[in-house]
């Protein structure tokens, strides 16, 4: 088998001009495959992966087919041309057979890619992943959620296991190492998409609980311009609608219970005559509260009596309360938001401000509709709402839940500026005191009424 040397000298003596060293050069990639034939083949794959880090654009296309051209010939013998590099090889090497991969594959017919060949695929893989950076896991979690052996419940299980591993659930969780904090965002965004009704998301609902939401207000991140603790919570609702059966729900939902109470806030004391007796109007932060109250609503349905059996009568009065107040502010803005669009389509709805405020109608009227089954009494949790980031599937009856595409939330990379989906809008609503006409709202009564 001839080196990379010997192909070129074949073609003649290099001359010093650049065009035609260059035409030597692709000439020798052209002729490349020829000589991967049985053992050679291997060696051929790892040549061709080590000319990726070429530069000349012409020479990358021509190294891009001369390698799925092998493919087609031995899928096995290329792939470990390819993961010799990737474990071995220069960093700019191994990043481009990386890219090389998750593009790639997807191209090759099922012939190709073989179960034996996805097998190597996944072995080699949880090679590469003992060490890898942030935007190679994500690379690599695209390659293997787009096999085919892996689109079934064992093989999603089989995913889900790999990301907890590479989150490092069993660690301690250190909310002030920001490389900790944005790993364990990366692995859960990537873990998210694989979750269903028969793929659970116990262990990861269990680690935010116990050691994430404890620590919220701590929290660092080297994305600037992330929202981190609306990040984690927004994660955390995603994930509360597909959570088995967990050992320690009641504390772990007391632990819900006790954030949401943070983010719901008393209503402000009142002097004799009825104004305000000097305190601020607390500031209701919806974005934060539709993510908690979510995320209690679902985990609640595994244990319905806990506001009524768990709670004291004296905790389970102020929680009423501070709903009560929470859901009179409420009204007020969902009357506003839809006076604000009311007559706006097409165009008119696509300027940033009216986006904004699309967005915090979906917020304030899934608040609204969770708020109204916990005034229930006993409280309810039969309702079903889509979270206000989430596009709204409608799905036929006996459709199964479309598999999601991975890439999708996937994680920022490591630079100061984050992607679109850190810089999401949260909605603060106008400041000042309810209107007059609300001010003996009372929601339980409203309720009734309907």
């Amino acid at each position: 088998m001839p080196t990379v040397e010997e192909l070129y000298r074949n073609y003649g003596i290099l001359a010093d001009a650049t065009e035609q060293v260059g035409q030597i050069r692709r000439q020798a990639i052209k002729e490349l495959p020829q000589f991967a034939t049985g053992e050679n083949l291997p060696r051929v794959a790892d040549i061709l992966t080590q000319l990726l880090q070429t530069d000349d654009s012409a020479e990358f296309n021509l190294v891009n087919n001369a390698l799925l051209s092998i493919f087609k010939m031995d899928a096995k013998g290329t792939l470990g041309g390819l993961f010799s590099q990737i474990l071995q090889g220069e960093d700019i090497v191994r990043e481009r057979a990386i890219k090389f991969l998750s593009t790639k594959l997807k191209t090759l017919p099922d012939e190709v890619l073989t179960k034996e060949v996805e097998e190597l695929i996944l072995t080699e893989s949880k090679k590469v992943l003992e060490d890898v950076t942030g935007e190679e896991f994500v690379l690599f979690m695209k390659i293997l959620s787009g096999l085919k052996s892996l689109q079934t419940v064992s093989g999603r299980q089989q995913l889900v296991e790999l990301v907890a591993e590479q989150a490092d659930l069993e660690q301690t969780f250190n909310p002030s190492d920001p490389d900790c904090v944005d790993r364990l965002l990366q692995c859960t965004r990537q873990a998210v998409p694989l979750f269903s009704k028969n793929v659970h998301s116990t262990r990861f609902v269990t680690y935010f609980c116990e050691q994430v939401l404890p620590n919220l207000s701590t929290l660092t991140t080297p994305v600037e311009g992330l929202d981190i603790q609306l990040e984690v919570l927004k994660l955390l609702a995603e994930m509360s609608s597909f959570c088995g059966d967990m050992e320690k729900l009641e504390t772990n939902l007391r632990k819900l219970f006790d954030k949401l109470l943070e983010y719901m806030p008393l209503p402000p004391e009142e002097a004799e005559n009825g104004e305000n007796a000097g305190n601020e109007e607390p500031k209701l932060q919806f974005s934060y509260v539709e993510c908690l109250l979510y995320s209690f609503h679902q985990l609640g349905r595994k244990l319905p009596d806990f506001l009524t059996a768990k709670l004291n009568a004296e905790k389970l009065k102020d929680f009423k309360i501070r709903l009560q107040y929470f859901a009179r502010g409420l009204q007020v803005y969902i009357r506003q938001l839809r006076l604000a669009l009311q007559g706006k389509t097409g165009e008119a709805l696509k300027t940033e401000e009216n986006k904004i405020k699309v967005v915090a109608l979906k917020i304030t009227n899934n608040i609204n509709v969770l708020i109204k089954d916990l005034f229930h009494i006993p409280p309810s949790y039969k309702s079903t709402v889509t979270l206000s980031w989430k596009p709204v599937q409608k799905v036929e009856m006996g459709q199964k839940r479309a598999t999601e595409d991975t890439t999708s939330g996937s994680p920022p990379k490591k630079s100061p500026a984050g992607p679109k989906r850190d810089a999401r809008q949260i909605y603060n609503p106008p400041s000042g005191k309810y209107s007059s006409n609300l001010s003996n709202f009372n929601y339980e009564r409203s309720l009734q009424g309907k």
